[in-house]
């Protein structure tokens, strides 16, 4: 593993010329970002050895690096998830890049439904804590101690200062924004009514199927994290409705110009 990490940052490094700061994962629908980045190169996933390829609609499949908010960025324009049948090695495999490239600061975006009665469709959720419920661990397996302890803490996976500023860049643009907490699960199902009860009880906000893995990988490896959710649709009892992934897309897209000033200016403070 670490040999095939040590081999993509090479082929990374041969053909970017630079030295980015901070890594994005862009989530469903959430890739548009890119256009505000001042963009220097792109790599297509199906080219950079042993990466993985996105199959899933709404996620384009390339690396974008340039500069936004003043900083270096290396963006994911599509990520990787547990249900298209990758091992958890695999889905996390671009964070162990982003660290052995020099990247400390991982900002992560999902679509994901809402659990809190406070929750209204097309709402920002940032991410104060996770609840992993994914069967495989990120972690499991011989630990690479070149990358990260044997038991890493889990305690505060979020980063709170910046948690605090993008709380404020919120209210300051009048958004609808909340903290809470994400659960990650399987899917590629969306949820029944009696599973977003069991989620709500056990105390989540939102529910998604991806970030945590990406998030503890990160978290292994000591790199700063924030991540936010786009709350696509709502899964309490008395708002559940059927719903479909072009839904979710067509909320994220509504949302993302928010969500793209929220990064930005979130990034420009670092």
């Amino acid at each position: 593993m670490l040999e095939k990490i040590k081999e993509t940052v090479t082929y990374i490094q041969e053909r970017i010329g630079t030295q980015p700061e901070i890594g994005i994962i862009l989530g469903t629908g959430l890739g548009r970002l890119v256009n505000e980045i001042n963009i220097h190169s792109e790599l297509d996933y199906h080219d950079i050895p042993n990466f993985p390829v996105s199959t899933v609609h709404g996620h384009k499949g390339k690396l974008i690096f340039g500069e936004l908010g003043g900083k270096q960025v290396m963006a994911m324009q599509g990520r990787f998830h547990f249900y298209e049948g990758y091992p958890m090695s695999a889905v996390t495999f671009p964070i162990r890049v982003m660290k052995l490239l020099g990247i400390n600061h991982l900002f992560v975006s999902n679509a994901a439904g809402g659990i809190n009665r406070n929750h209204q469709v097309g709402d920002m959720m940032i991410l104060n804590d996770h609840i992993n419920l994914f069967p495989e661990h990120p972690l499991r397996g011989r630990n690479i101690d070149e990358l990260g302890p044997r038991f890493p803490d889990m305690s505060i996976n979020y980063d709170k200062e910046l948690i605090a500023r993008a709380i404020e860049i919120g209210h300051q643009n009048n958004f609808r924004i909340h903290e809470g907490v994400y659960a990650g699960v399987t899917g590629p199902t969306f949820e029944t009514p009696a599973e977003y009860r069991y989620l709500h009880i056990i105390g989540a906000d939102a529910v998604g199927m991806s970030t945590v893995p990406e998030v503890i990988v990160a978290r292994h490896m000591e790199m700063t994290c924030f991540a936010i959710s786009i709350i696509s649709d709502l899964g309490m009892p008395e708002q559940l409705v059927k719903i479909t992934h072009e839904e979710v897309l067509d909320v994220a897209r509504t949302v993302e110009p928010k969500m793209t000033l929220l990064f930005k200016e979130l990034i420009g403070t670092l």
